[in-house]
């Protein structure tokens, strides 16, 4: 498993708000509690709120989301696809900019959530594929409002290829990272995918309604 997914997965298994042992999650991902305790570090200096300690365990307190800045959808997707882009750029003025425009960022904020706003910072250890399917936010963003069914070509991290047809709820932001909820047609159960490893999204005719068991009230992490 890349570095990357296993971050990404780490997310998912402390966004219940429980405490987890690193022995139980490095049992889980099968790698070392070392490998944990390396990854734990690396997820708090991305600015993701983990709190706990070696030995007695970790978990997330505050939901994870972007400092309250008064930005549009449309402006808060490009603003990520901007430093996700420049995150990875080789050139050192760019970064230098990038930086200087996240300390801005912070400026503008009120001081209660400066801490919070250290996420705008760049990670010790970027997700690297964080530009990757911004070109589906709009599609997805449309059918989430109008309640339209979706097709999905799905890259799974083993690299299969996978298609679903969804009904798409709700979009959050981990560390670089978009997921999308949705309730799986096919596998009759919610499922979250990381909309980088989208490769094609197909809106239906079909709209969907809310029904007992579907809807993101539903949802248990």
């Amino acid at each position: 498993m890349r570095r990357t997914d296993r971050l990404f997965d780490i997310i998912q298994i402390l966004r219940d708000g429980k405490l987890h042992r690193a022995q139980d999650i490095a049992d889980r991902l099968e790698v070392s509690v070392r490998t944990i305790y390396r990854d734990m570090d690396t997820l708090v200096a991305s600015g993701v709120p983990v709190e706990g300690e070696r030995g007695v365990g970790y978990m997330v307190r505050e939901q994870i989301t972007l400092p309250p800045l008064n930005l549009t959808s449309a402006e808060l997707e490009a603003l990520n696809l901007g430093m996700a882009i420049v995150a990875e750029a080789a050139d050192p003025e760019l970064k230098a900019a990038a930086e200087s425009l996240a300390n801005k960022i912070d400026a503008v904020l009120p001081t209660q959530t400066v801490a919070e706003a250290d996420a705008w910072k760049f990670a010790v250890y970027p997700f690297a594929d964080a530009a990757r399917g911004f070109s589906h936010m709009a599609p997805l963003r449309a059918a989430i409002k109008s309640r339209q069914k979706l097709h999905l070509a799905y890259r799974r991290i083993d690299g299969a290829l996978t298609e679903r047809t969804i009904r798409p709820l709700h979009m959050e932001y981990w560390g670089r990272v978009w997921t999308l909820t949705a309730w799986c047609e096919l596998r009759q159960a919610f499922r979250v995918f990381r909309v980088d490893l989208i490769e094609d999204v197909t809106p239906l005719p079909e709209l969907f309604t809310d029904e007992p068991g579907k809807c993101l009230s539903d949802y248990q992490p």
